[in-house]
Order: C-alpha cells, then sequence, then structure tokens
C-alpha cells in the first residue's frame, strides 16, 4: 500500500502511517523517551524506510529532506512533544497520586540516575537538527 508504485497519494500515505503505524511504534513514549539513542535509532530507521518507499525516493536523498517534504517530525521530537504534553496535563491532574508523580524534582548533579522526564531537556539528535534547520530556511524563503 505504501510502496512506489501504489496508486495511493501521498497525502493518504501519510495518514496511514500517522494513524496505524506509528501510535504502534510510539506506544507509552513518555515512558521510554529517555532511553538509549541507540534502542530509539531502530525506530527511526523504520520511519526512514517508510519515507523513502512512500515517496520512491532515491537512496541520494537526504533523510531530512524527506521528513521536511512529508512534514513529519522525527521520533526523538514526536516523543518529545508527546511528553512535554504528558507532564503538562499529568501535573494539573485532579489525583494527587499522579500529580505528584509528575512534578519532581530533579536530583543533585553527583547523583547517578537519571529521571524520564530529563528526556526533555536533551539536546535534539542529529536528523532533528537538520529537519529543523531545513523548515527555518523554508519559513526564511516563503517570507
Amino acid at each position: 500500500m505504501i510502496g512506489r508504485k501504489s496508486k495511493m497519494s501521498l497525502l493518504n500515505k501519510r495518514t496511514l502511517y500517522m494513524m496505524c503505524i506509528r501510535p504502534v511504534m510510539t506506544y507509552a513514549c513518555p515512558v521510554f523517551a529517555h532511553a538509549a539513542p541507540t534502542a530509539l535509532q531502530d525506530l527511526q530507521v523504520i520511519q526512514n524506510k517508510f519515507c523513502r518507499r512512500a515517496t520512491g525516493a532515491q537512496w541520494y536523498v537526504k533523510n531530512s529532506v524527506l521528513h521536511r517534504d512529508l512534514e513529519l517530525p522525527t521520533l526523538s521530537k514526536y516523543m518529545k512533544d508527546a511528553s512535554e504534553r504528558f507532564f503538562s496535563i499529568a501535573i494539573n491532574h485532579p489525583n494527587p497520586l499522579i500529580s505528584a508523580a509528575a512534578s519532581y524534582e530533579a536530583p543533585p548533579e553527583n547523583h547517578f540516575l537519571r529521571r524520564p522526564r530529563n528526556a526533555l531537556s536533551d539536546p535534539p539528535d542529529d536528523l532533528t537538527g537538520e529537519v529543523e534547520e531545513l523548515n527555518k530556511a523554508l519559513e526564511n524563503l516563503m517570507e
């Protein structure tokens, strides 16, 4: 259905991915958004393959260009945004246990444990940075 020889429009392929495939890949992403970058890289490879197959792009087209053209954020950016939404909603939840779990103070600098919320302050990965730069350049051209 998403191959380059498919008669389905690119918009419908993108919608199919966003409604069926990405929710499965990002299920409970506020929990594992802080996972090792190598673990999240496997999921990003799946998204890159979808972009390439759906558009029929050749091997020399950059993944950042495909993501920009399809208006898809990288999975790390999507997970970071979903985590921010989750924690902003959870902190105002009427259940005191949920709001207490969402609001926490970062451990001291010399503490060895990282909490999942630290994923919100991690710097973006290379692909996310490239996509954001391309989007800014496109916005500047449109102005």
